[in-house]
């Protein structure tokens, strides 16, 4: 195979399935893994993919901190999707946390109204979607405002999380892998969220699929730490057969 057929085959393998393994790689086209490193950095070179440990993706591994507002135009019927299928999750008289991120305040938004329960959460903007649910008392979480996601974070928040048992934490990331785990782009963020996991049964995780294979400044937890994702059928199965692999149910919506 000659190396223009190499790279063919590399990127049209990228194309169809969101992901190409190095070891993969070696064996399907009967070369060195040192040779597929050095595909995979000249078509890297010319822009075409993205490198990572093993592997390569054809979108940035790491992300950026976004306003709210510009994350909430994006994947708009996915959100709405993952986050009726997190309500269908909620019983009578729960106590549970909600994180912080556009998806996480959709599932807010569709609670339904009958429902007695207690919310705990961070941010702002799920406070204000559950602000009118008679049935609903909200536990707002105070501190350093963080603007870009409407939700607190700091010492005081975490200090107060600590003083509280619950039942589920539906909790959104910036950043899903196998090898960094869930990941926000703020660290004061990424320390609250771990907090939040210590303080829960089950950890069920809101995202969407580009939050997968990418990765995010402040980790929060390592895949293991979670119970339970809801996705849309974007998320790359590979990536799916690996986290039920590890004993995590995945919904696709």
């Amino acid at each position: 195979m000659t190396i223009a057929e190499r790279h063919k085959l590399i990127l049209e393998k990228l194309d169809q399935e969101g992901y190409v393994s190095v070891s993969e790689l070696s064996k399907s086209m009967k070369v060195t893994m040192v040779t597929v490193r050095k595909d995979l950095k000249i078509l890297e070179d010319k822009g075409l993919l993205y490198r990572t440990h093993g592997s390569a993706t054809p979108v940035p591994p790491y992300v950026n901190d976004r306003s709210v507002n510009e994350k909430q135009l994006e994947k708009v019927d996915e959100k709405k999707r993952i986050a009726q299928k997190a309500a269908e999750m909620i019983l009578q008289d729960d106590a549970i946390i909600i994180g912080s991120g556009t998806t996480v305040v959709a599932f807010a938004q569709v609670i339904p109204k009958n429902l007695r329960l207690t919310v705990l959460t961070a941010a702002m903007n799920v406070t204000m979607s559950l602000i009118d649910l008679p049935e609903v008392e909200v536990v707002q979480l105070g501190g350093v405002v963080r603007k870009s996601s409407s939700s607190v974070v700091g010492y005081y928040a975490e200090n107060m999380m600590k003083q509280f048992s619950c039942s589920k934490l539906f909790l959104g990331a910036d950043g899903i892998s196998m090898d960094h785990g869930l990941s926000t782009s703020n660290m004061m963020e990424a320390h609250l969220n771990a907090q939040m996991i210590k303080s829960v049964q089950k950890t069920i995780v809101l995202a969407d699929s580009s939050k997968f294979e990418r990765k995010g400044f402040g980790k929060i937890c390592d895949i293991e730490d979670i119970d339970e994702v809801i996705t849309d059928k974007g998320t790359p199965s590979h990536f799916i057969k690996k986290l039920e692999e590890k004993g995590i149910t995945v919904t696709i919506v």
